[in-house]
């Protein structure tokens, strides 16, 4: 089943009975609401005023719900997950650290190769409709960077194709596109959809009994969700698609002077990251439900009773 995402952006009181979410808003015109919490996958907090009771908040993490809260200019900041997942936690714990560096650097292998793959198929799309006009191409390159990645990436490929990448997916609308988790839009848009992508991930590896501190590249040591960010790399180029939409929809040159906001419409669209469809392992599926498979075949990987993650193909 595919779960919802809920995003609050208004005040209000979050609480609890038989089962479902209550909302109780402050805005007294407006009635009660009801969610069943078996059908919450993602939770976005994103008002000052907001109340949760802790009844509701242990009942939606004992669901594998994950939280995010935002911060005073709207952006994700916190993300809360269930430290027990799975009912094999402590077997899989052990499993996931006893995993050898070789079988990282397979794996960190496989991940870009699939998403250097995906970014390629989402510019190859972009030039088939017609909205690419760039000397940049055809993506020899890309085919080249793909087929070329070794175990760890050592030659930094995924770097070497993500500058071609970035230089050209938006060449038609914006130019000078640069992309930076603090640079100008369109990345705010690209930072807000990554982290309901990173959300999306993080639940399913503790839905998976892995601990999604422990990445197989990434390695920061002030990053709590390395292994998330290693896993949905491959999934990146969904979230690009989308915002390469939004901008073609709502882009103008007024950009330059005031920004581009956020705004509630906007926010709509990048909340259906979790359910739009992918491809994987030859069938169609809902991304969340994906990123289950995706985080299943990774256990099986460092259990080693598979060779290979299971990622979709763009």
């Amino acid at each position: 089943m595919i779960k919802r995402t809920l995003y609050f952006g208004n005040n209000a009181y979050l609480h609890t009975k038989d089962e479902q979410m209550l909302i109780d808003f402050a805005d007294k015109t407006k009635e009660q609401a009801k969610v069943a919490i078996e059908d919450i996958g993602v939770v976005i907090l994103d008002a000052y005023q907001l109340t949760i009771s802790l009844n509701l908040l242990s009942k939606l993490l004992h669901n594998n719900v994950a939280l995010i809260s935002c911060d005073e200019k709207h952006m994700p900041q916190g993300l809360m997950l269930n430290l027990d997942g799975n009912t094999l936690q402590q077997e899989r714990f052990a499993v996931q650290l006893e995993a050898s560096l070789p079988l990282k650097k397979q794996l960190w292998q496989q991940t870009i190769k699939a998403k250097i793959h995906n970014q390629a198929s989402l510019l190859r799309q972009l030039c088939e409709d017609g909205l690419l006009d760039s000397p940049e191409f055809p993506f020899e390159n890309m085919d080249y960077w793909e087929e070329s990645v070794k175990s760890g990436d050592p030659d930094n490929y995924e770097g070497r194709a993500a500058a071609f990448y970035w230089k050209n997916i938006f060449v038609d609308i914006i130019k000078g596109f640069k992309r930076g988790r603090f640079e100008l839009e369109p990345n705010n848009l690209l930072n807000y959809g990554y982290a309901i992508l990173r959300a999306t991930i993080a639940r399913n590896l503790t839905a998976s009994g892995m601990l999604p501190t422990l990445g197989i590249h990434h390695h920061n040591k002030y990053n709590a969700y390395a292994l998330a960010d290693d896993i949905m790399e491959p999934y990146r180029p969904y979230v690009d698609l989308i915002v390469r939409d939004l901008v073609e929809k709502y882009y103008s040159e007024s950009w330059a002077d005031k920004g581009f906001e956020l705004t509630p419409e906007i926010k709509v669209e990048l909340l259906k990251i979790p359910a739009i469809d992918v491809l994987i392992d030859g069938e169609q599926s809902p991304l969340m439900l994906a990123a289950q498979r995706t985080t299943a075949s990774l256990y099986q990987c460092f259990e080693g009773n598979a060779r290979k993650i299971l990622y979709p193909e763009l």
